[in-house]
């Protein structure tokens, strides 16, 4: 077999992936609008988007304004967890580093925190019901900021990943002795937010997570050939043309970016960017990100997709926290798979 066949062959094994994924995640989105503690048949949900059945008023209005937005902000939130966890283990080298390593996440948290353990609102008005979306958001942007401003000083990326760290554990800190004075109440609500959540999502949400992730979901895509050079090492990414010190800004940007927005709306989602690139390494078989991007954006969006619906129904009518679900679903499929893989290579 010659090295054309190879290739074909390859491609082949790609796109057949990449269509069993597609399929999954449209049986398992349609899945999601379907079932829940008022079921809607498959049929209903069809002709419901479709805009042919309007004689059920209760049906539509769990499946356009609960269900489909839910839906839709699991799976963007997922494909966006799971582009910022590739991005930020191709920057650093480093196959255990995730969305959150950099301290966005707990730059979100610690906002969050302030609004909801001592009243401060951050000159909201109190009843507003995205006050902890915008409080998040305005801790993740500033943590960025200051993340992007280092990394444009610093120039060993051990340090920046040194740095991040510090940063989250500060915000934890401060975060501990809020709740040392806060009330209990206070502390339920700050503890119900930090589980995570695809519940709130509004057509609001959806629209603002579908502005900021889909044009750099694009964007990533267009930048798969630099970063394939970077797995090569700065200095052959160097030779071919790659400008360092702005490509490293750059993966930093949209990597915090997406991680922003989607605790913002969600709170913390733990595991999807962690796993979901070592899960697209291991279905794929390569480390081409031309292959990786769009595989994981994938895979990510179908295991969120997959790990919400579970987290309605597995105890329903109790909902289950997601970055809990997340843990427990992904783990042992990475575990296996890894455990396969070094059995087959031995």
């Amino acid at each position: 077999m010659n090295y054309q066949e190879v290739l074909k062959k390859r491609h082949r094994k790609y796109i057949i992936i990449y269509l069993i994924l597609s399929i999954l995640l449209i049986t398992l989105f349609i899945s999601s609008i379907s079932l829940g503690t008022i079921s809607v048949s498959f049929k209903e949900v069809i002709d419901i988007l479709l805009g042919k059945s309007r004689d059920n008023v209760i049906a539509n209005s769990v499946v356009k304004d609960i269900r489909l937005p839910r839906g839709l902000g699991a799976m963007l939130s997922g494909a966006a967890l799971s582009l910022a966890g590739l991005l930020m283990q191709i920057f650093f080298q480093n196959p255990i580093v995730d969305p959150f390593v950099l301290g966005i996440s707990s730059g979100a948290t610690l906002m969050v925190g302030l609004v909801t353990l001592t009243g401060i609102t951050l000159g909201i008005a109190n009843t507003s019901p995205y006050i902890l979306v915008i409080a998040a958001l305005i801790g993740s942007i500033g943590v960025m900021f200051i993340i992007t401003g280092i990394a444009s000083k610093v120039k060993n990326i051990i340090t920046l990943l040194v740095i991040g760290l510090m940063l989250g554990y500060l915000c934890s800190a401060i975060i501990n002795i809020l709740v040392a004075f806060a009330e209990k109440e206070s502390i339920r609500n700050f503890v119900v937010w930090t589980m995570g959540s695809f519940s709130g999502f509004t057509w609001d949400r959806v629209v603002v997570l579908a502005i900021v992730s889909i044009p750099i979901i694009v964007s990533s895509l267009l930048i798969s050939k630099p970063l394939n050079a970077l797995l090569l090492g700065e200095d052959y990414a160097k030779s071919m043309g790659v400008k360092i010190k702005g490509f490293r800004l750059t993966i930093i940007f949209l990597s915090s970016v997406l991680t922003g927005i989607v605790t913002a709306f969600s709170g913390p989602v733990a595991f999807i960017g962690l796993a979901v690139p070592h899960l697209a390494r291991l279905c794929f078989g390569t480390d081409d990100n031309r292959v990786l991007i769009p595989g994981a954006i994938l895979l990510g969006a179908t295991l969120t997709v997959f790990c919400d619906l579970l987290a309605r129904l597995a105890l329903s009518p109790v909902e289950l926290p997601i970055s809990a679900v997340t843990s427990f679903v992904g783990a042992p499929i990475i575990i296996y798979l890894l455990m396969q893989r070094r059995e087959s290579i031995s």
